[in-house]
């Protein structure tokens, strides 16, 4: 995922939190809002110091960006992204993150 495609500012992410939607399961809450004046989706991610050490929480980062890559084809474009992680996804592999992420997503209507 390139580094323009990431929200990074505490703003941005207060924006999303206060004005956006959100739809959760056990694993990740997702929250999204449309942005009409850009043509692609950006993403921002939180996992917090529950979750695990720094290792693991650098890990369950990497697998949802590696997920967000690898779905970046099927998802609306035009959507301002903030992923939380739940505790159960320190215990996840790879498969199982992405497959979370696709039903979030797909429950919010946010797949092509």
């Amino acid at each position: 995922m390139r580094k323009q495609h990431r929200l990074k500012s505490n703003n941005d992410f207060q924006k999303v939190f206060k004005h956006g939607q959100s739809f959760a399961n056990r694993q990740l809450v997702l929250y999204y809002l449309p942005k009409h004046d850009q043509s692609y989706f950006k993403v921002g991610l939180s996992v917090s110091k529950k979750i695990g050490n720094a290792v693991v929480r650098n890990q369950v980062k990497r697998y949802l960006r590696q997920a967000f890559h690898e779905l970046e084809a099927d998802i609306k474009q035009s959507y301002d992204f903030v992923i939380i992680a739940r505790k159960p996804t320190k215990d996840m592999n790879f498969y199982q993150i992405k497959k979370s992420l696709t039903h979030v997503l797909s429950k919010s209507k946010l797949f092509l």
